[in-house]
């Protein structure tokens, strides 16, 4: 008796493809509970917790009353809930809420550029300023909310009673104890 017959069998009982893709199967299960690799967390071990202050711009909010938002808990002492890059975060305090006039360019005859007060009533845009107070962990790479990066130019999704919308982030500070 041959060790590999005609159609590919070994002692004519067990084909060679499917010994090998049991194999395989057998490999990757092992060295998935062997090997499990890193847990996929951005946050290193041991690296130190320390307060954060992150300043968010808003531009061009849709809404009719900016003080709906200001009566149910979205001003200073409050508190929103954040999600960064589809990651909730949690709640985190507001610190502080500006609210930025809208303002248009006129160009004047002699050239120069003024900055006035737009003149329309029925615009329902605004534009915002916030100041959020949290705790980061500090890793090499920067500082890190939860399990994700906190970097300028990133947007922030907050939620909170009666609002969700996005943000930008314009600075962060770190301030060591």
């Amino acid at each position: 008796m041959a060790i590999l017959d005609s159609k590919g069998r070994l002692f004519g009982k067990i084909n060679l493809l499917d010994l090998a893709a049991a194999l395989v199967i057998l490999l990757v299960i092992f060295g998935i509970f062997v090997f499990p690799g890193t847990s996929g967390s951005v946050a290193q071990v041991g690296a130190k917790t320390i307060p954060i202050e992150v300043d968010l711009v808003v531009r061009g909010l849709n809404v009719r009353d900016p003080e709906q938002l200001f009566n149910n808990g979205f001003k200073k002492g409050g508190k929103t809930n954040v999600i960064i890059r589809n990651q909730p975060y949690g709640e985190i305090e507001i610190k502080s809420v500006q609210q930025l006039p809208r303002t248009i360019n006129i160009p004047q005859p002699d050239g120069t550029v003024k900055e006035l007060p737009d003149p329309k009533t029925n615009n329902f845009s605004t534009d915002l300023i916030l100041t959020l107070d949290g705790k980061a962990q500090v890793t090499e790479n920067g500082p890190v909310l939860g399990n994700s990066k906190v970097k300028i130019g990133m947007p922030f999704e907050l939620e909170g009673f009666n609002y969700n919308f996005n943000a930008t982030v314009i600075d962060i500070r770190l301030k060591e104890k």
